[in-house]
């Protein structure tokens, strides 16, 4: 099994002992990001421009590996208030042309940074 580790500038770098992303078996797998911007600081603003921020990371990672969100197959989104589900949905809709890849969405207790949202993600290396 081959495994290339991606490390880029167009997202935060990892807060702990992780990978950005890794390639192994025509799918990248990107660890969980949190609204971080580019210079490890929590992003300001309401929960829209958090999630936004998280998919802005997410995309730099992607970029990296010139890939696309049309090459997302799976996302998992952890949530502090499922309550904000909805805003969720709104940004993914922003962002995604169907045909929407699988998603799992769950409330948690607590995340890294006290963040309210954190999001993982599957791409395809081949789409």
């Amino acid at each position: 099994m081959s495994k290339i580790i991606i490390n880029t500038d167009k997202a935060p770098q990892a807060i702990g002992p992780y990978s950005q992303a890794v390639k192994s078996n025509g799918l990248l797998f990107l660890s969980g990001q949190i609204p971080l911007t580019i210079n490890g600081e929590m992003c300001e603003g309401d929960f829209e421009a958090r999630t936004r921020q998280v998919f802005s990371n997410i995309k730099g990672i992607l970029q990296s590996a010139d890939l696309t969100f049309k090459s997302i197959i799976k996302v998992n989104v952890y949530l502090i208030d499922i309550n904000n589900f909805a805003v969720v949905n709104h940004v993914m809709e922003d962002l995604f042309d169907a045909p929407y890849p699988a998603r799992a969405l769950v409330q948690v207790s607590v995340l890294p940074k006290n963040s309210e949202i954190e999001i993982e993600a599957v791409a395809s290396m081949t789409s």
